[in-house]
């Protein structure tokens, strides 16, 4: 018996081998995660005697978080930003780009295609300073260039439409990954299912609503999954671009945490919020995972 234990145990190694990576990783996740968990808890600061010694305060810091009014904005200005940049930008924009560009009778369709792909290779700081120049609020802007065309006055975008302004830019560096996951999805569509719906009477409209919309719904919910969490730790382009502003009406929550613990000082605070983020994120994930398993 113990030889078939040590044979079993021999034969499983590989398998663990190969599972130390994840488990790795798990531990590189959880032990900041922890530790978030920890400071949000502290009065710890960056500078100040928080800093020096830091005391352990229970749940002041999310007492503070729920009575401040720039909390409840920035969880609202986020909301905003993950329905028009996520939920409605990306989906329909990389839904109708597959569904467009799948044709094999469209010619020159590796242009556009290779166009939509290049967004996700842009860093966000680098995507930020790239449209500061198309967003500058004078005629000299790319943008104010080509509305000029139809007669219009140059217009500062991040301060007249700080939000729209945003979320676009969010959808141009997002198309990829919509673009890659939704037209997979059209591929698995066979053309035996679409004959089929052809000669059944399906064309157009009610083709794409009964036959291709209901067979693409687990990839757009892993879609929506992705993004979701994606866009909730949207930074860099953001702050870079706007910096929250104007009047806090592009503070995202992630803007929000970095003012709260490196331009505040207040690492506890900053850390509260973060935990608070992490459960709002996992509430969600959860929640599309259901989601998928029921459309699967």
């Amino acid at each position: 018996m113990s030889i078939r234990r040590s044979k079993l145990h021999r034969s499983n190694l590989p398998i663990y081998l190969f599972l130390l990576p994840a488990i790795l990783l798990l531990l590189v996740f959880l032990i900041p995660t922890v530790d978030a968990f920890r400071l949000a808890l502290t009065n710890e600061e960056l500078i100040g005697s928080g800093s020096i010694d830091p005391q352990f305060i229970g749940l002041l810091n999310f007492s503070d978080m729920f009575s401040d009014a720039n909390f409840y904005n920035s969880v609202f200005v986020t909301l905003m930003f993950l329905v028009l940049s996520a939920w409605l930008g990306q989906l329909f924009i990389g839904l109708g780009a597959a569904g467009v560009l799948r044709s094999q009778s469209l010619k020159l369709r590796w242009l556009p295609t290779a166009a939509i792909m290049m967004t996700m290779a842009v860093p966000e700081t680098a995507a930020a300073f790239m449209w500061a120049s198309i967003l500058v609020p004078n005629e000299t802007g790319i943008a104010n260039l080509i509305t000029s065309v139809f007669g219009a006055d140059p217009i500062n975008w991040t301060r007249e439409y700080p939000i729209i302004a945003i979320s676009l830019i969010n959808v141009w560096r997002g198309i990829g990954m919509a673009f890659i996951l939704l037209a997979a999805g059209f591929e698995a569509i066979g053309n035996d299912v679409r004959e089929a719906a052809t000669v059944d009477g399906a064309a157009g409209l009610k083709l794409f609503l009964y036959i291709t919309l209901p067979i693409l719904a687990p990839t757009i919910l892993l879609f929506l999954l992705l993004t979701t969490v994606g866009s909730l730790g949207t930074f860099g382009f953001v702050y870079f671009l706007t910096g929250g502003g104007p009047a806090r009406s592009t503070e995202v929550i992630s803007v929000y945490i970095y003012k709260e613990s490196f331009a505040h000082f207040q690492l506890g605070y900053g850390a509260a919020v973060g935990v608070v983020m992490l459960i709002l994120s996992t509430i969600l994930g959860v929640a599309y995972l259901k989601l998928l398993r029921v459309k699967t």
